[in-house]
């Protein structure tokens, strides 16, 4: 299983291309999700994009079966149901951070120990992890392997036993996780920054489980949540390396029998039920029940003070409701993404990593007080989350919005301190090469399609999406920076348009009114009202903001200078 620091680090239902940012070979899945027909590729005579091998079959069950044909010594199988957190009923809560946790367990075929013997018999890698809109199950073996492996899949989905005792083991392990995941402001905020942004709902909902959640969860909970969403009609099994007719007989013995659940077995209702097969895009007669609803971006902010004084560091996030998978300036923001950068004062990746991105030329070269600095983008189904972090010395708290809100807002321009074309033509030449070596790993190859598959219903060739990248002008990446920034995103869940702030640390009072600062800059549609509270009280303090970003130096305590 995917370890929980990875799975929080890469919370997005398909992985954006911040994604890669953070980590160098981790998979770009946004790229490959435009919902235009497929265009010529212009590939030189005898050459083929990987796409044209790309074959797609429903099964009479409704389980979708997909396959990319591409030859190698190692074979790559995943199974990819519809049932993340976002879908999550609130008696259900928390119950896709369980359910991961108990792949390869015992089986109505298999005890523990029959299922780990055949998995370490086999070798290989195997996994499973789940997001906002999945629970992915991947495997990659010997060719001669790969049918074992689907079955071994086959069995940990469709006849878990999911005893009370494997249950309470893995809610004591979650229980650690929780609480060492709270202790670690890299990996929480970003999740608080989803509650902010869409509270309440869909994307909102904690990818953790909650902890006032782990006394309800048993058995018979985690089999209702099983009954509910694990559905052939809800599931895409996806090959990497084998014949699509190959992989169509291997499917069929091991899912073919495969049918949902009957309506008694289920713990949702029947009109939630049908909520939630419904697309998140298609109409119903009557008001669709909150699991089913596109995600609507609210905004606003959570504060998190602390007395401690570990971590060392004063956090502020800044975000705005980014692009869903589908849209087709989801490659210009992934450049702006790159040309913003990520990057801390120290970097173990050794000198030069990313010393282009403005993370270090503007922020962390000119700002010894700011530790790290960083962009993001999570792209989902339907709607998105892109925006800024920074990390800074406590006694420098009062400036880091104005640090955050300078940078973004000159990103919407190409005058003076904006978008340069060698900036664009930089960040175009990395993305397509991260994209192409990520896509040589059988695994992010297999989760590549798979996700695509279930998103859109086919999958985006790499040829399609290097052009499109390629066609990027630095007039394309001003527009959508205009376009997110300024709170002009209009997704399906039609969203607020306002920021979304999440604080960290002590005396973050500090930092001032963050919403009157975005204001300034002209960045979203206007401050929302104070949303979060924690522990009963309420943290946000509004303070006039009185310093010149021009002079930012002069503003600060003289000991931090």
């Amino acid at each position: 299983m995917l370890p929980l620091g990875r799975r929080l680090n890469s919370a997005g239902g398909v992985r954006a291309f911040s994604t890669a940012l953070r980590r160098p070979l981790a998979p770009l899945r946004t790229v490959s999700t435009l919902p235009s027909l497929r265009r010529s590729s212009g590939l030189a005579a005898g050459q083929r994009d990987p796409a044209e091998l790309d074959q797609i079959t429903r099964l009479p069950n409704g389980l979708r079966v997909a396959t990319e044909a591409l030859p190698g010594h190692f074979a790559a199988v995943g199974v990819y149901v519809e049932g993340g957190s976002r879908f999550e009923p609130p008696e259900l809560s928390g119950c896709s951070h369980i359910m991961d946790r108990l792949a390869f367990k015992s089986t109505k075929t298999r005890s523990i120990d029959d299922m780990q013997g055949v998995l370490q018999e086999m070798g290989g890698t195997y996994m499973c992890s789940s997001s906002r809109e999945a629970v992915m199950y991947q495997a990659a073996a010997f060719n001669q392997d790969i049918e074992r492996m689907t079955e071994v899949l086959a069995d940990t989905i469709i006849n878990p036993q999911i005893t009370e005792d494997e249950v309470e083991t893995q809610k004591l392990t979650a229980e650690y996780e929780i609480e060492q995941i709270w202790g670690k402001p890299d990996m929480i905020l970003p999740e608080l920054a989803h509650m902010a942004a869409f509270r309440d709902n869909t994307l909102g909902n904690a990818l953790l489980c909650p902890a006032e959640r782990l006394p309800l969860i048993n058995s018979d909970v985690m089999k209702q949540y099983r009954n509910a969403f694990y559905q052939p009609e809800r599931t895409v099994v996806a090959f990497a390396g084998v014949a699509h007719e190959e992989a169509l007989r291997i499917v069929e013995r091991h899912f073919g029998d495969w049918k949902s659940a009957t309506p008694g077995e289920s713990a949702v209702s029947t009109g939630t039920l049908d909520g939630i097969f419904k697309s998140l895009f298609a109409g119903s007669g009557g008001q669709p029940p909150l699991i089913s609803t596109p995600a609507h971006y609210t905004g606003g902010s959570i504060v998190l003070p602390t007395t401690a004084k570990v971590p060392d560091y004063t956090h502020c996030f800044i975000a705005f409701e980014g692009l869903p998978i589908s849209d087709p300036d989801v490659y210009a923001l992934a450049v702006l993404q790159l040309i913003i950068g990520s990057g801390s004062s120290f970097s173990a990746g050794g000198p030069g990593k990313g010393m282009f991105a403005r993370a270090f030329t503007k922020v962390l070269n000119r700002y010894r007080w700011i530790d790290s600095f960083m962009s993001f983008n999570h792209s989902y189904s339907d709607s998105g989350l892109f925006g800024v972090s920074a990390s800074v010395e406590h006694r420098a708290a009062n400036v880091v919005a104005e640090v955050i809100c300078q940078e973004l807002a000159l990103t919407m321009h190409s005058g003076a301190g904006g978008i340069t074309q060698l900036e664009v033509d930089n960040a175009k030449r990395q993305l397509r090469s991260s994209l192409l070596m990520n896509l040589e790993s059988r695994m992010i190859q297999v989760e590549d399609l798979g996700r695509q598959v279930q998103v859109h219903g086919r999958k985006v060739g790499v040829q399609e999406m290097c052009e499109s990248i390629s066609a990027l002008s630095v007039d394309d990446i001003t527009r959508v920076a205009q376009r997110v920034m300024k709170g002009a995103v209009v997704n399906v869940g039609e969203g607020s348009g306002r920021p979304t702030v999440v604080l960290h640390g002590p005396n973050v009072e500090n930092i001032g009114d963050v919403f009157a600062c975005c204001d300034k800059y002209g960045l979203g549609r206007g401050a929302p009202d104070k949303g979060y509270t924690r522990g009963g009280k309420q943290h946000f303090t509004p303070s006039k903001i009185s310093y010149n970003p021009i002079f930012l130096l002069s503003y600060l305590p003289q000991e931090v200078l």
